[in-house]
């Protein structure tokens, strides 16, 4: 269940504005990023929902055994039309989110595609490391 009131030490004078229509007007960017991970004998997939965005706005880096996927855009302002006037008009979208995959994966293999809004990612799983049985000589 979203939580719709929060506590906010601003002391803005928009912030009780904003608690009452909350409910109708949530903001989504809160649970933004949701996403699935599923498991396969040779890999995860993670579906991460990224609606709005376009492909070149959307960044997935990969740094020690973080896989990290982070958006960004700007929307445009129109000018010259004055028929609404606006209390508050926020024009930078950006998000962010890291995942641990491990410090063995390699950049290269890792799969990226996004497509309605889904970025869908394939990271492989690292191979079970084998410790060769030794003998211990009992004195």
């Amino acid at each position: 269940m979203k939580t719709y009131l929060q506590k906010r030490n601003s002391g803005d004078v928009f912030d009780v504005f904003e608690d009452f229509f909350k409910p109708m007007f949530y903001d989504e960017q809160l649970d933004s990023m949701r996403t699935d991970i599923k498991e396969t004998d040779k890999d995860y997939q993670l579906s991460i929902e990224m609606p709005g965005f376009k492909k070149d706005e959307i960044k997935v880096s990969l740094d020690n055994g973080y896989l990290t996927v982070s958006a960004e855009k700007d929307e445009k302002q129109e000018e010259g039309k004055e028929s609404a006037k606006y209390l508050r008009k926020e024009c930078r979208v950006s998000c962010q989110r890291s995942y641990y995959v491990g410090d063995q994966v390699q950049e290269d293999s890792v799969k990226a595609k996004y497509e309605n809004g889904m970025l869908q990612l394939t990271v492989p799983k690292e191979e079970p490391k084998k410790i060769a049985a030794k003998s211990i000589a009992i004195e």
